[in-house]
């Protein structure tokens, strides 16, 4: 059986809260909700099991002196106990009915302008909550869970029984309240003694500028609602940006693809440009070629967790006119005569594709 410390990752003399903090960590990696792999199951079982005894004083406490941990199995101390009756406050006591809630990943959409600087959503959470009407007890209002009559309310039984060496005594967790030490008598109608119900929590959200998608938000204590009161799981919100039909994302830098006419690439020309933030004037140069890339500073994404911006990168392609009438077909013609001591058309090692990751276009 492995070392529950191990499990976790932590020294015999580490704090409650360095084991509390080791959990969350690797729950945070292998939670069914975050890694569905059955491995990333198993190890899950084993962390929590591991956390389980090492959370409680008194179960850690018998766990250091070789007892029986939360995985089950018998150890030195419950060996000393069927011998010698468990002596002065052997006995681990009951253990609490509040629990932990899961953890829970809601995937959320964003558009492309909502990652520049930032957005807020209200978002809706299919959960488990606390019963409002026992307030998390399980109980029905106006009582309570009482001591179980079969263990006294230690949660635990101790039987005689006969070996080769004697009478000897094991103990064993009170089947009468599951080890509770309490059973409740009148479980609560709303929730059924379970302390918590069904419900669509409406969760407030400031979403960072900068996010990708892929990553994901942290929202501790958000999840869902424990057992029997307990503390509320964490909520892990997983981000998706939608490709936009203009504009493609580069890291922090926007790309898009600016097609001109023949005309204003021979005599360049001004044009606005509707941007995902407010309209740029761009200045197109003299003799403007396709492939040229035009540079707007500071029109990009803002950079996750700062205010500055990446760029615009604005790349041209000039549009080849392909229905002329006559007396345009005769000016080019005329141009055409009077630059023949032009160079012709020339190989180039450019590479191809300059234009495959570039989508939709501009028109004037």
């Amino acid at each position: 059986m492995a070392d529950h410390y191990e499990t976790l990752g932590v020294s015999q003399d580490a704090s409650q809260d360095e084991i509390k903090k080791a959990y969350r960590k690797l729950a945070r990696k292998l939670h069914p909700d975050v890694n569905p792999s059955a491995e990333a199951g198993e190890k899950f079982k084993d962390v929590t099991a591991a956390y389980d005894t090492l959370s409680d004083p008194q179960r850690r406490k018998q766990y250091d002196m070789g007892g029986q941990d939360a995985a089950g199995g018998f150890g030195f101390g419950d060996i000393f106990d069927a011998f010698f009756g468990g002596g002065q406050g052997g006995g681990r006591g009951p253990r609490s009915r509040a629990q932990r809630g899961q953890d829970a990943l809601v995937r959320i959409d964003l558009d492309l302008d909502e990652v520049i600087f930032g957005t807020h959503r209200d978002v809706q959470v299919a959960t488990a909550a606390r019963c409002e009407d026992c307030a998390g007890s399980g109980a029905a209002p106006g009582t309570s869970p009482v001591t179980c009559a079969d263990c006294g309310g230690s949660g635990e039984v101790r039987r005689q029984v006969r070996s080769i060496l004697g009478p000897v005594i094991s103990t064993s967790p009170c089947a009468a309240c599951q080890g509770f030490g309490t059973v409740i008598e009148h479980a609560c109608e709303t929730c059924h003694g379970q302390g918590r119900v069904r419900a669509q929590a409406t969760i407030p959200v400031d979403i960072p500028a900068g996010v990708d998608s892929g990553l994901r938000l942290h929202l501790p204590g958000q999840g869902e609602a424990g057992p029997g009161g307990g503390p509320n799981g964490d909520l892990y919100l997983e981000v998706r940006v939608r490709e936009h039909e203009v504009f493609v994302r580069n890291g922090d830098d926007l790309e898009c693809l600016l097609e001109i006419s023949m005309i204003d690439a021979v005599f360049g020309t001004n044009t606005t440009l509707p941007a995902l933030d407010g309209d740029i004037e761009l200045e197109i140069p003299v003799g403007a070629q396709s492939g040229d890339v035009l540079t707007v500073r500071g029109r990009g994404i803002t950079r996750l967790r700062s205010t500055q911006r990446g760029d615009l990168e604005v790349t041209l392609q000039v549009r080849t006119p392909t229905k002329l009438d006559h007396k345009q077909k005769e000016l080019l013609q005329q141009f055409a005569e009077r630059s023949k001591h032009e160079a012709g058309p020339e190989l180039s090692r450019e590479k191809p594709g300059l234009f495959s990751k570039l989508r939709g276009k501009f028109g004037r």
